[in-house]
């Protein structure tokens, strides 16, 4: 058994055009999966598929273009049945769209803002879990895989209800996991640390913000998406069959 391989898995990816998202497409379909790009731009979309089926597909379409806009229901169910016209399943969610229209004070953040943000970081992620499951369940295996922060592990001064919605993602996970344990699904979720995105390009293009994130950070250094993508690759694979609820961070030892 090789324990990474994930040869005849279809994977859904949300914000998957650029940053973590774009890494974790490319490296699954490296590992053999089949991959479902996705994010609101078709433009990117299509880009980010033509890339990864040119890199990985040796000649095949390995991967699949779905513009979705993860605020709302419809899309998200359209996202996935044409992942399952195309390809007949999906073994492998990831969770890893998610936004922050606030910088600063939580008293900055009106009730429309907060509302948009725990609506397309926790509430869209449990739709489209609850859209996956049953299938998971009819087959006895699947696996959920939330791309959280370790900003939802401690307090911001700038990025309070960005936290708030990412410490919900830990609770979505350890519920899935308890309430699907027994059909053999497993739900984790990744908590980066401070990664070299255009997500985060506010902690990291200024140069006294960047010195004092980097400074308390054992690694002394910001994150890679990729070093994102290899924690993916192991929650999805077989290689993390006992594992489940749980919260794998990779912050380059910030929070330690």
């Amino acid at each position: 058994m090789q324990l990474f391989d994930l040869s005849g898995k279809v994977a859904v990816i949300t914000g998957s055009t650029k940053g973590i998202g774009e890494a974790i497409a490319h490296r699954f379909a490296e590992h053999g999966a089949k991959v479902v790009v996705s994010s609101r731009k078709q433009d990117a979309c299509e880009k980010v598929t033509a890339d990864v089926n040119s890199r990985w597909g040796k000649g095949k379409e390995v991967a699949l273009s779905v513009p979705c806009n993860i605020n709302q229901r419809d899309q998200l169910e359209q996202l996935i049945a044409k992942t399952r016209a195309k390809w007949g399943k999906v073994d492998v969610l990831v969770c890893n769209a998610a936004i922050n229209p606030v910088f600063g004070s939580m008293a900055l953040v009106s009730d429309e803002a907060f509302d948009k943000i725990m609506g397309a970081n926790v509430r869209a992620n449990h739709q489209l879990c609850n859209l996956v499951l049953p299938e998971m369940v009819e087959r006895k295996e699947g696996s959920i895989i939330i791309v959280s922060s370790i900003g939802g592990l401690r307090g911001s001064p700038v990025l309070g209800a960005y936290c708030i919605s990412k410490a919900a993602d830990f609770q979505l996970a350890r519920n899935i996991a308890v309430e699907y344990g027994a059909y053999n699904i497993r739900a984790n979720c990744i908590a980066p640390g401070l990664i070299k995105t255009d997500f985060a390009k506010a902690l990291w293009d200024n140069p006294a913000i960047l010195e004092r994130s980097t400074s308390t950070s054992p690694l002394k250094r910001i994150g890679e998406p990729d070093e994102i993508a290899g924690a993916a690759v192991f929650l999805a694979s077989k290689a993390a069959a006992f594992m489940t609820g749980q919260t794998v961070v990779v912050d380059g030892g910030v929070t330690i």
